[in-house]
Formats: C-alpha cells, structure tokens, sequence
C-alpha cells in the first residue's frame, strides 16, 4: 500500500554525501510506490530561531512565554505560514525521516530549529488538554512512524560502547526519544554512517548508499526501538519509572526494554 513520507533534510552543500542520500531516499521511496514530500531547510531558508517574531498576535505583549503564545497561535490559527505548513506535513504523512549530519555531537542548529518552532504547545506537546498525558508513546504523532539518517566524521570505534565520543544512540538520545518518541511516534533504530568525512571514493559512496536503500526497504517492516511508553505502566504516576521496571539500571540504558528485559 502506497505511503506518505516526509524527508527532513539539513545540509547546506547540495554535493554532500548527506543530500546524495536525500536522493536515494527520494528515488528508492518513490520506486516503492511512495509518495514523498521533501523539507530542505537551508533550500527554504528556514528560520532557525524561535524568537517574538513567531507570534505577530500576542496575548502578553508585555512579557514573552513561549508556552502561552505558542498555545495561543496554534489554538486559534495564528501561527506563521511556515510553521503551519509543516505541521501539516507532518500530520499528512505515514512516517517521518531525518537526514543530516551530526555537527558538536547533535543537530544541526537549523534542525534544531525546525523542531522548536514546529512543535507547537497543543500540537507536539500539552496535546488534547495541556498537561502531560499524552506524550511518550502517546501523542498527535501516535502510529507515524520515524527513522533518523545520521552522517558522523568519525569512525564507528569512536562511538562503541566504550568510544571515546559515546554511543549514538545515547548522543541522540534527545532527538529519538524526544523530539520523536515524545509526540508518539514509533522511532527505528538510528542508520548512521560514519566516517562520512572520509569518503573518498566511487566505490564507498556505492556502498553507503546500498546500505541506505537496504534500511529504506524496512521503513514500515522494521521493529521499532522499544522505548518504554508513558502510559503503558512503567511510569504509574507519569514522573519516575515503577522500581519494579529495570531494577538496578538507571540512566538513558533503562528507557530501552529489551536492553534490560532480555
């Protein structure tokens, strides 16, 4: 059955191995029947920063909470046109993949961005009646599912388990489990490629891009990271873990059931 997809893509260099993949995606996806709609954020000139002028209509001119005025803009369709278009994609497609390379050990600041202003109080988070019930499993985004598409200079011992930058999965933690897990949606595991600043031949980009069109095959197949929902029972009073789940771990590890439930 074909689907919708959604590539959110962040490099400024249109020859980087990070947009040769963008193109693999968009050729492989639409080869499968899928439809794609792609988000070039340095291509749109994406406004990174959320500042006041996210908010023309405030309802506290004198004093600038961006809880309040981003419930205000979304409740009563004020928000900027281009925060309103992604929402829109967002809420159009059946998963969402991120493509870009990992710059001081995370996002791209015009990513960054991307997901500050997009995730809108009432849309990505205070969902359906502004607290906290609906998030982590749970959410606007519930049923989509998502898939990260990593490009890091390093090489893979740098980010084993004992490597000297910290596993990856652990590094974006924030965005996975985050950005991405937090609204509901169901997070694959992270498809890095590393050494990406080392590439130097034909032959390696052939290989990083079979890869690619390989985890591109499992996009709705795949088995998603199993991260502990909110509202599943480890969380009984949404705040800390039951001290019956994951007895004795702590940290980002504990968040991770089959890592400690095997």
């Amino acid at each position: 059955m074909a689907k919708k997809i959604l590539i959110v893509y962040a490099h400024p260099e249109p020859t980087s191995l990070t947009r040769q993949l963008v193109d693999v995606s968009i050729e492989a996806l639409t080869a499968q029947g899928h439809e794609v709609i792609l988000s070039d954020l340095y291509g749109m000139r994406w406004k990174a920063v959320f500042d006041a002028d996210d908010f023309p209509s405030r309802t506290n001119p004198e004093r600038l909470s961006y809880i309040m005025e981003s419930g205000h803009a979304y409740a009563t369709g004020q928000q900027t046109a281009d925060v309103a278009a992604e929402q829109a994609k967002l809420l159009a497609v059946d998963a969402v993949i991120l493509q870009f390379p990992l710059w001081w050990y995370g996002l791209p600041a015009i990513l960054k961005g991307w997901i500050d202003r997009v995730y809108a109080f009432g849309f990505a988070y205070g969902y359906k009646n502004g607290t906290n019930e609906y998030r982590f499993g749970d959410g606007i985004l519930k049923g989509k599912r998502a898939l990260v598409n990593v490009m890091a200079g390093g090489p893979a011992t740098d980010y084993g388990p004992r490597g000297i930058n910290g596993p990856i999965d652990q590094l974006l933690f924030p965005l996975t489990h985050g950005a991405l897990f937090y609204p509901g949606m169901d997070v694959l595991p992270t498809h890095a490629v590393y050494g990406a600043g080392h590439v130097t031949t034909a032959e390696e980009v052939d290989a990083i891009k079979a890869a690619w069109r390989l985890r591109l095959a499992g996009l709705f197949i795949d088995k998603p990271i199993p991260f502990r929902s909110q509202n599943g029972g480890d969380f009984p009073h949404r705040h800390t873990m039951a001290d019956h789940v994951a007895p004795g771990q702590t940290g980002l590890v504990a968040h991770v059931a089959n890592l400690v439930d095997a």
